[in-house]
């Protein structure tokens, strides 16, 4: 009898060359994390004699920020969207509108042809970071570390990143298709990787269930609020002081959406947050300060501090994912407040002449940023992870805003250079002040809500009782220097206490059922 060869499902097929994927979805991650985020920061006032006398200048820097906006409102819904669409389509779909927008950039000459291009970018960066983040998630435990440290390092350098190309530029939509070679190369890169993961069955990858597609759309909310005071601030002209009130509501609103849920969910939405709204504006007044025409090393000279503190984050990152998987729940403060200590370190050596000196601030948020992620992101689900992400690039924005009302308020009635340099230094100086108490506010905040939440020790070990619960009590067995019968330490079933009137008797009113007496224990029997 022939018997029929055994047909292999495609996830056992996928399963052949797993090292294969890993490599490129690595690969994708180091190429495509940093392109992304570089869409943030608008640097065309850097070009600003560059533009045509025909453009308004400050039309074209409003709409050139318009990026940021749009990737904070896309990246909630396209963390929702991947519970009906394929991670690796989204992750092509959107370096492909990345790779369009760079083609498009060539040829914006209006207003409106840049605010298309730039939320064109805006738009696939949004569609990027979730879909890559998704596809790490269930993969080899050190390509979700990588996927961290390397978004840490891309929030700190981004601004150093996005003005590298503008060095002695002769056009200013260099500003618009900043790295084109990258994007073609992270392109191909994701176009080789569907087609592996075709060819090797097709993998899963984990996604939102109803319930956290309800909260990620839930963050699209305060997004466009957000997104509208910005917009809002750059069109109006605004005075410093209600800048600083409505990003202080900001924050406060996004806190407040960071308390709802589970309670395991509330640790990465606030560490999320923190981050958001202190590492990359933080690093990008750090950048700008240093410049050569300030006084510092300018570009060259950062690039020593910032790969060193890159290449310790992704150490870090690594480490804990592997080593710590256990230790979240004081890992992720840990981080952040060594993040604090990064901002105090910015007030002591920024301004400084000698760019090896910025190694010291550099690490310290890189590093206490990629470990209070990862700890932070441990034992949660993947909708939980794009919630917090969410929350993240909306407090980027919100941090620019509170950083430029408190950037308004220091330049006010500056009349010589000198005093607009000074001014200018002292604003990062209280931005790091600033920046460094809410951090330390947002700790005590979840360390509070933890607390309130019921999940301290104690909890967590009834918790793992599996048949605890109001009907029966597991008294544990006798200890180990106490004789054990025959039988071995077996817990005694004690049933709660009842009332004795009436419950008994034959003719009771009393319709709960009757309690039987309770029978001997096995170990009665053995030790009789």
């Amino acid at each position: 009898m022939a018997v029929p060869p055994i047909q292999r499902s495609p996830q056992q097929a996928g399963r052949r060359l797993p090292w294969l994927l890993d490599i490129l979805l690595g690969l994708l991650v180091v190429a495509s994390l940093p392109l992304a985020i570089v869409a943030i920061p608008n640097t065309l006032s850097v070009v600003a004699k560059l533009l045509p006398s025909d453009l308004g200048q400050a039309g074209l820097m409003r709409t050139h920020g318009l990026a940021l906006p749009a990737l904070m409102l896309t990246v909630p819904l396209a963390a929702a969207a991947l519970r009906r669409v394929r991670a690796v389509h989204l992750l092509v779909g959107g370096l492909a509108l990345v790779a369009l927008s760079d083609a498009a950039g060539g040829y914006a000459g209006s207003e409106l042809l840049v605010g298309v291009v730039r939320v064109l970018r805006g738009v696939g960066a949004g569609l990027v970071i979730p879909a890559t983040l998704v596809a790490v998630w269930d993969r080899a435990p050190v390509l979700r570390a990588l996927w961290v440290g390397m978004f840490s390092l891309s929030l700190l350098a981004a601004q150093a990143l996005a003005l590298w190309p503008l060095d002695d530029v002769s056009s200013w939509r260099v500003t618009l298709q900043p790295y084109p070679l990258v994007t073609g190369v992270a392109l191909g890169l994701a176009a080789i990787y569907l087609v592996a993961w075709m060819l090797l069955g097709r993998p899963g990858t984990p996604e939102p269930d109803e319930r956290e597609r309800s909260r990620l759309l839930l963050a699209a909310v305060p997004a466009a609020g957000i997104a509208v005071v910005a917009i809002s601030t750059a069109t109006e002209g605004w005075g410093s002081t209600l800048v600083i009130v409505l990003a202080g509501l900001a924050i406060v609103s996004l806190l407040a959406l960071a308390s709802i849920g589970m309670a395991e969910s509330r640790t990465p939405a606030y560490t999320m947050v923190a981050v958001g709204v202190v590492l990359l504006p933080s690093a990008a007044q750090v950048t700008l300060v240093e410049m050569g025409g300030l006084g510092g090393p300018g570009l060259r000279g950062l690039w020593v501090p910032y790969g060193v503190a890159g290449l310790l984050a992704i150490a870090a990152s690594v480490a804990v994912r592997l080593f710590a998987r256990a230790a979240g729940r004081w890992l992720a403060p840990l981080g952040l407040l060594a993040m604090v200590v990064g901002l105090c370190s910015v007030r002591l050596v920024v301004p400084a002449a000698d760019g090896l000196v910025l190694v010291v601030p550099f690490s310290l948020l890189a590093v206490g940023a990629a470990v209070a992620l990862t700890a932070a992101l441990q034992e949660v689900g993947v909708g939980t992870a794009g919630f917090g992400l969410s929350l993240c690039f909306a407090g980027v924005l919100t941090g620019f805003l509170l950083g430029a009302g408190v950037q308004m308020a220091m330049l006010d009635g500056v009349r010589s250079a000198q005093e607009l340099v000074d001014s200018f230094v002292g604003a990062l100086h209280w931005w790091a002040l600033v920046g460094g108490f809410l951090t330390v506010a947002i700790i005590v905040l979840a360390a509070v809500m933890a607390r309130r939440s019921g999940k301290g020790p104690a909890a967590a070990e009834r918790e793992d009782v599996p048949c605890a619960g109001p009907d029966v009590l597991l008294v544990p067995a006798a200890d180990e220097d106490e004789e054990e019968g025959p039988t071995g330490a077996i817990p005694r079933v004690v049933l709660p206490v009842v009332s004795a009137k009436g419950a008994f008797a034959a003719g009771s009113d009393d319709r709960s059922p009757g309690v039987p007496p309770q029978g001997p224990s096995p170990e009665d029997v053995a030790s009789a």
